[in-house]
This record gives C-alpha cells, sequence and structure tokens, in this order.
C-alpha cells in the first residue's frame, strides 16, 4: 500500500524502486508540486552502459511519466578520477580523447527511454566537466573541502573496507566525493535541480551532496536510492557467461538482448517487468502468476516489451521470431548475431574451435575446445566432437550461412563473404 501522494514516488513504491530516501515528507512535497527535477550521473568508463544502469535510466523515465524533468548527468569530469564506490581497486585512468569517446557511445541508450527538448518535462543531458574542469584547487578546497571532514568520510562503505583490507585508497578517488557532491549544489544552483538518484552504493554521496547544498546555500536537497539488482540465485545484473549485456546494439544485437530477458529465473519475472517494462501493474500480478511451463509465457512478454522499449517493435518482433526459427523449427533465424569470414579463410582449413571465439560465443579458442570436449559445441545443430574439426565450404547453406552454436542458449552466424 502507498504512503506517498506524489504519482512519481508512488509509482516507485509500487514497483520496487526505493532502497533510501532522506526527508521523506519534504520530498513527497516537493514532488507533488510543480515540476519536480532530478538527475544521475553516468561516468563514462565504457563506450556504452550495460543492463546494470538500466534501474537508473528507468528511474528517470518514471520521474518523466509523472511530469518530472531529468537530468542525464555525463561524467566528463568525474570520469578523470574514477568512481571508487564499491571498488576493490582503484580504475584506469582514460585519456580526454577516450573519454569524449565513450560519452558518445553512452548517449545512445538515453534517447529510447526519455525524450529530449526545450520542453518543461523533456530531459536534458548535461556534462560535469562543464564546471569541474574551471575549478581552480585552492578555491574548491577553501569553499567545498571545509565543509567535509576525514571523520565521516572514512565511515564511507568503500573506504572503510579498503582501509580495512590494507588496499590502497588514493587521495585522488577520495576527492571522487566531494566532487560528486559539488555536481549536486552545480545542478540546484544551475537548473533548480533538487533530487540526486542513485543506487543504494551510492548513498554516502548523495547524502554528502545534499548536506553540501544546505550548509552552502541553505536548501534541501534530496536524495532517492534504489536497490542494487542481483539475480534470485545471487548472481549480478546484466552479467553472463558470455560478458556483460550492453545496451548498445553495436555490443549486443537485439536478438542477444531479448534473449538475456527470455532467460530470466522463474522468481525474477515478476520483479524485473515491474522494474524493466510500462506493462501495467495488474497485468504484471496476472503473469507473475502464471505456473508451471506458462510461466515462459511471463517471460516472453518481458523479453518483448524490453526490447521493445529499448530497439523498437520491429527489432523485438524479428527477434522473437527469429528465437522461434532457432529453438522451435532448428533454422538460423536472421536476427542472430552475423560475423563474416571470408572463403580463402575456409579453404585454408578454418579451425571449428576459431569459428566459436569469432562469433563471441566463446572468449577463446582454448574454450571453445573445452566446450568441444563437453559436447556443448555445435555447427548446424549437430555436435563437434573433434577439438581440430574444421569448418568447410559444405557447411554453408545456399546464402553462405552456418550456424554455430554452445549450449542451447547461445547461438550465432557466420557468413560467407568473398
Amino acid at each position: 500500500m502507498s504512503t506517498f501522494k506524489s504519482d512519481f514516488l508512488r509509482t516507485l513504491q509500487d514497483r520496487g524502486y526505493i532502497k533510501q530516501t532522506t526527508h521523506e515528507a519534504e520530498l513527497d512535497a516537493y514532488c507533488s508540486t510543480g515540476v519536480p527535477m532530478a538527475y544521475i550521473g553516468f561516468d563514462a568508463t565504457a563506450e556504452s552502459l550495460h543492463v546494470g544502469s538500466l534501474v537508473q535510466i528507468m528511474l528517470l523515465r518514471r520521474l518523466q511519466q509523472a511530469g518530472g524533468k531529468p537530468v542525464v548527468l555525463m561524467g566528463g569530469g568525474t570520469t578523470k578520477i574514477g568512481d571508487p564506490t564499491d571498488k576493490e581497486k582503484s580504475r584506469p585512468i582514460l585519456t580526454e580523447e577516450a573519454i569524449a569517446n565513450n560519452i558518445e557511445g553512452i548517449k545512445k541508450a538515453f534517447t529510447p527511454f526519455l525524450t529530449f527538448g526545450d520542453g518543461p518535462t523533456d530531459a536534458i543531458m548535461v556534462n560535469n566537466a562543464d564546471w569541474l574542469d574551471k575549478l581552480g584547487y585552492i578555491e574548491f578546497l577553501r569553499d567545498v573541502g571545509k565543509l567535509f571532514t576525514i571523520n565521516t568520510m572514512v565511515k564511507q562503505d568503500t573506504v572503510a573496507r579498503r582501509l580495512r583490507n590494507e588496499q590502497p585508497y588514493t587521495f585522488l578517488e577520495f576527492n571522487y566525493t566531494l566532487l560528486q557532491a559539488y555536481d549536486f549544489l552545480e545542478l540546484s544552483r544551475r537548473y533548480n535541480c533538487m533530487i540526486q538518484l542513485g543506487g543504494s552504493d551510492q548513498w554516502g554521496n548523495i547524502v554528502a551532496g545534499a548536506d553540501l547544498i544546505h550548509k552552502s546555500d541553505g536548501k534541501t536537497g534530496f536524495g532517492i536510492t534504489s536497490p542494487l539488482i542481483t539475480t534470485a540465485s545471487g548472481g549480478k545484473m546484466g552479467k553472463t557467461a558470455d560478458g556483460a549485456i550492453w545496451l548498445n546494439a553495436e555490443q549486443r544485437t537485439p536478438y542477444e538482448y531479448w534473449q538475456f530477458w527470455r532467460n530470466t529465473e522463474d522468481a525474477d519475472v515478476g520483479r524485473f517487468l515491474r522494474l524493466f517494462t510500462d506493462i501495467p501493474l495488474d497485468e504484471i500480478s496476472r503473469l507473475e502468476g502464471l505456473e508451471g511451463a506458462e510461466i515462459n509465457d511471463a517471460k516472453i512478454a518481458l523479453a518483448d516489451a524490453a526490447t521493445t522499449m529499448l530497439h523498437g517493435e520491429h527489432a523485438a518482433l524479428e527477434a522473437k521470431a527469429s528465437a522461434a526459427a532457432v529453438f522451435q523449427q532448428g533454422s538460423t533465424g536472421e536476427a542472430l548475431p552475423t560475423f563474416d569470414i571470408t572463403k580463402s579463410e575456409i579453404e585454408a582449413g578454418y579451425l571449428a574451435a576459431a569459428g566459436f571465439s569469432l562469433a563471441g560465443l566463446t572468449k577463446s579458442n582454448g574454450e571453445a575446445r573445452r566446450s568441444i570436449k563437453q559436447n556443448a559445441a555445435k555447427v548446424n545443430g549437430a555436435v563437434v566432437t573433434d577439438e581440430n574439426a574444421v569448418i568447410s565450404l559444405s557447411d554453408f547453406d545456399e546464402e553462405g550461412v552456418v550456424t554455430l552454436s554452445i549450449g542451447k542458449k547461445r547461438h550465432a552466424r557466420l557468413q560467407l563473404t568473398d
């Protein structure tokens, strides 16, 4: 039963997004009047975000659906340090060129979920390099550093754990909390953005920002955190045996994305439907109540809705049809991830193990050979038993395609080129 008056917080509570909030009554009042504004920061540590960031993106989507204005903060400045939160060791330092390239890739993940523009509830995207790069060190220490105590900072989980385990925690990383807090202050001043959203691992940083706003400007900043999402079996959300589930189609095809959601554990279906789709709650209650083989209908509904939201309806339907072709009819399925290989490579004697590796089904030829030993590798549906087996021209169909599989759920195609 919801206890909040505002549509935004009521939706977050009903769908399972809330772990912690600051100033609950005042936050609810703020979200009930005018156009509430909230932001989440995303550091540019890779060319794409992955499913592990999807809860945060959905938080911004829920805000916009409730009549609020989302702010996507790109960490062009903070990425130069690297967020140490919940990390056991320091991140590698990226060049400015790498950070800029990553930001361009990450931007693609937001447009399917949010409406950007100049309207009162349209999302905006800003970069904290715009103000962090201009900070004078002495001035920053004088104006911001004086408001933080070492006593409080060393109590943060990440700092305390690193110190307890005698792992290095650099002075560079120690400054990250101050910079993230300053982001909140800057956004409150520039845009009157008064809510910071984030995962529960960001609680300490969010509270630090709210405190800085109060000490500096006498205003009340608010924080909302979401639970860190793990699967029912305890696995990390968005991580699979063959790597992260990236949001950009260049890193993960719509077919692979659809399959990820289709393979959701039974116990997670209802929770994931609430978090990652717009399906109404009463329909979700019906779907999660399905039992036995019928639970697969709920998983397909999840896969369809999640893939449609990110990649569009056509891509979702194509992925669904391709999955049906692969698993029910034994055909190749055009939406399977496809990799080019030349005719000359095949004629020279191309190892099947190398094909599995090329197609991303295994991380190396050695892993492919281990899969062959375990009878888990197939070419065109036939089990490969010889570690030194080759793929020949006769394995390719009339369209120059051969289908490779590892286990029952991972499939890809090789396309013959000149």
